[in-house]
C-alpha cells in the first residue's frame, strides 16, 4: 500500500499492525517523517513500513501497488488530473484507490468560505467533479460519497476531546473556534468531505 501524505504514520502503522500490510508512507514534511520514524522504531514495524520524504506527483513506480490510500491531502494539489494519472499508473491492474478529501459545494460560496479556501491555498472540487476527474484519469467503478454529516459528527467529538484535554486554555479556545467554524461552513453546504 502507498500511503500518500502519511504524516505521523498513524494510518500506515494501523494497516501494518492490524492487517499485516506492507506500507510505503510518503510525506513532504521532514518534521512529520522524522517523528514518524521514531514511532516506527518504537512500534517494531520497520519490516512492514517504510517512510520517506517524497512528492506524490513524482512517483515513478508503475504497476507496483495493490492499493493507494490518502486522508485529506489532495486539497493541497491543484493539478488533480495529473495526480490521479500518477496514482493510476503506480497501481497494479486490479489496484484500489481509497481516499478522503475536503470538497466544496457548488459556487457561489459564502464569503467566509471563499476567504478560508484562499487563505490556505486549497484547491477544492465538488464531490461530483472529483468523481469525473477520477474517471477521466482511467479509474473505473468510481464512487464518490458525501461524508459531510460524518465530518460534522467527528468535529463535534473532537471539540469535546479538546475541551477535556490538559492543553493551554488559549490553545484550547483557538482549536475549538476553528472546529466550530468548520462545522458552520459544512452546515451551510460550502465545506464538504468526500470519500472516494
Amino acid at each position: 500500500v502507498l500511503d500518500v501524505g502519511c504524516g505521523l504514520g498513524g494510518s500506515a502503522f494501523l494497516m501494518a499492525e492490524q492487517f499485516g500490510l506492507s506500507v510505503d508512507g510518503i510525506d513532504l514534511s521532514k518534521n512529520m517523517i522524522r517523528i514518524a520514524q521514531k514511532k516506527l522504531t518504537s512500534y517494531g514495524l520497520s519490516d512492514r513500513v517504510t517512510l520517506s520524504i517524497a512528492d506524490c506527483m513524482g512517483i515513478e513506480k508503475i504497476d507496483h501497488y495493490d492499493a493507494v490510500y490518502s486522508r485529506d491531502v489532495f486539497l493541497h494539489i491543484s493539478d488533480k488530473f495529473s495526480l490521479f494519472k500518477v496514482l493510476y499508473r503506480c497501481l497494479k491492474q486490479q489496484g484500489k484507490l481509497l481516499f478522503t478529501d475536503y470538497c466544496c459545494g457548488e459556487k457561489p460560496w459564502q464569503t467566509e468560505f471563499s476567504d478560508y479556501v484562499e487563505s490556505y491555498g486549497y484547491s477544492l472540487h465538488t464531490i461530483d467533479s472529483y468523481t469525473q476527474l477520477l474517471t477521466e484519469a482511467g479509474f473505473t467503478n468510481v464512487q464518490g460519497i458525501d461524508m459531510s454529516e460524518k465530518f460534522i459528527t467527528i468535529l463535534r467529538s473532537e471539540i469535546e476531546r479538546i475541551n477535556l484535554s490538559d492543553i493551554d486554555h488559549s490553545i484550547k479556545a483557538s482549536l475549538t473556534a476553528n472546529w466550530q467554524d468548520k462545522i458552520r461552513r459544512a452546515e451551510q453546504g460550502d465545506h464538504r468531505w468526500g470519500l472516494y
